[in-house]
């Protein structure tokens, strides 16, 4: 990984006046996903943003949390003054533990944003449960491609059927 990629600005764009996030490398991207950060892909570049319609106090909030979370896992993050902050976030529990735990967040969700902001974890687009699900499933078909016996072929197609054709539906 090269060094530039560990290095992000977020601040209010002059022209805009947008919450705006550039730079940074896929787990950079995911974090800023996390935190409600949107992906705007343009031709020649990609950066992340808040949602329009939020409140003032809103975009300080998260995009606060955005540093405190990049800043925890050794990003380098300029900041605008409103948004920089010497807190760190834990980080993360064991997937595993954040998979069992979703179904809870979810019976306990009072509002659509807390139960889109779990569903999220699953479908995040650099290391979400589907995508790293998926990897899993390709590893297996594979181990089980080169076993030999007459059912395992059979097994190995089944699982990368899966992978291809129905976690894509999910």
């Amino acid at each position: 990984m090269a060094l530039a990629d560990r290095h992000l600005s977020l601040g209010r764009d002059v022209h805009s006046g947008e919450v705006l996030a550039r730079g940074g490398d896929l787990e950079a991207h995911s974090i800023l996903q996390r935190t409600s950060f949107v992906p705007v892909v343009r031709l020649h570049e990609t950066y992340h943003r808040l949602p329009v319609g939020l409140d003032a106090a809103e975009e300080k909030r998260l995009a606060i949390r955005a540093v405190a979370r990049l800043r925890a896992v050794s990003y380098h993050v300029e900041a605008d003054e409103a948004f920089d902050t010497e807190t760190r976030e834990p980080h993360y529990l064991p997937l595993g533990s954040q998979v069992a735990h979703l179904a809870e967040q979810i019976r306990e969700a009072t509002t659509s944003d807390e139960v889109s902001d779990v569903l999220t974890e699953l479908t995040a687009s650099h290391d979400g449960v589907l995508i790293a699900l998926g990897e899993v499933l390709t590893a297996a078909a594979s181990f089980y491609s080169d076993l030999g016996q007459a059912p395992d072929p059979h097994t190995a197609k089944r699982l990368q059927y899966l992978v291809e054709h129905r976690l894509g539906v999910i």
